[in-house]
């Protein structure tokens, strides 16, 4: 990847929808809302305590993550629509 986050931003990339409901229903592309699910693709080294030590980032390459809705800002590196935001802006971890 040729795009490096700075500080404590991160760098994701959402994960598919569903395309169908429980009960089989397909659900077509301008009722879908955007998912609230991706895979961290790049982090950056971490945040910085005023007195200069380093806050290690709690995710790492290839966690999949839960965000908010309006989280983040929309991005295109390399051809693919990615999302860059704080680290804050995570919900959490899904594993």
């Amino acid at each position: 990847m040729a795009f490096t986050p700075l500080h404590d931003r991160v760098l994701v990339e959402r994960l598919e929808g569903e395309e169908k409901t429980a009960g089989g229903l397909i659900i077509p592309d301008s009722a879908k809302e955007k998912p609230a699910e991706g895979k961290v693709v790049a982090v950056g080294e971490g945040a910085r305590k005023d007195s200069g030590e380093l806050i290690a980032p709690s995710v790492k390459e290839g966690d999949t993550v839960l965000f908010g809705k309006w989280s983040g800002t929309e991005v295109t590196v390399e051809g693919k629509e990615l999302l860059i935001m704080k680290e804050s802006d995570i919900l959490g971890i899904i594993s």
